[in-house]
């Protein structure tokens, strides 16, 4: 389905953690023939190298001689979106509790928020791109042809985790990522720079009792009619 830039637009997704936005971002990205771009694994990776490399966190200057090092970059590899942190390939790392304990608190720390959300804006300058995150259709494309906010409760989001890590044979407790989501929810909503929030124009997908193809349709339904009003 791909075009001419003209008719190319962007899809923003925002939501809770948890809450399927990748999974959704990668179905439309796949059936549009658009990029898709997982701004979490980019937030990941920069908790990933701020851990291994114990940056700390209270210091401004570690934190930017850190991300001056940093270099993100994203392949396909038979159908699969991974993560590489200056040239590594760290697409199972940044899923570690250990990182998703980190992520939000790395998150709300506005030079990295700044150092990522400029690379983001270069990535989706010929649009025909799909990106997920927190403040996607709030700050990085706040004029985003569709935006999304995605969410469901926050048992079925522990829920669908846990199970998630089990068939990975992670060694996690419901009980713990019930207790991540809640922190990691708090932490991105009342964060000072760009906290995880609903742009008005957003359109609010509860998938609590919708399955994946479900969503999928219904969000293809709007990023369609997008299509048609671009097109005229």
């Amino acid at each position: 389905m791909q075009g001419k830039h003209s008719d190319r637009i962007i899809v923003a997704i925002d939501g809770h953690s948890s809450s399927g936005k990748s999974t959704l971002a990668k179905q439309l990205a796949k059936h549009l023939g658009y990029i898709f771009v997982d701004t979490g694994a980019m937030y990941r990776a920069v908790t990933l190298y701020f851990i291994e490399n114990r940056v700390d966190l209270t210091d401004q200057e570690d934190i930017q001689n850190a991300l001056d090092k940093i270099k993100i970059d994203f392949k396909n590899e038979n159908g699969r979106n991974l993560c590489y942190l200056n040239g590594q390939l760290v697409e199972d790392r940044i899923r570690s509790i250990e990182v998703s304990s980190l992520v939000s608190e790395v998150s709300a720390i506005s030079a990295v928020r700044k150092f990522l959300v400029a690379q983001q804006r270069l990535m989706g300058k010929n649009k025909g791109l799909v990106m997920d995150g927190r403040d996607i259709g709030t700050v990085v494309f706040p004029d985003a042809e569709v935006k999304f906010f995605v969410t469901a409760d926050r048992n079925i989001r522990a829920q669908r985790r846990y199970l998630e890590f089990k068939n990975k044979l992670r060694n996690v407790s419901y009980e713990e990522i019930f207790k991540n989501i809640i922190e990691r929810d708090l932490t991105d909503t009342q964060r000072s720079d760009s906290p995880l929030k609903k742009a008005e124009d957003a359109i609010l997908i509860d998938n609590s009792q919708l399955n994946q193809d479900e969503q999928f349709d219904l969000a293809l339904s709007y990023v369609k009619k997008a299509l048609e009003q671009s097109s005229k």
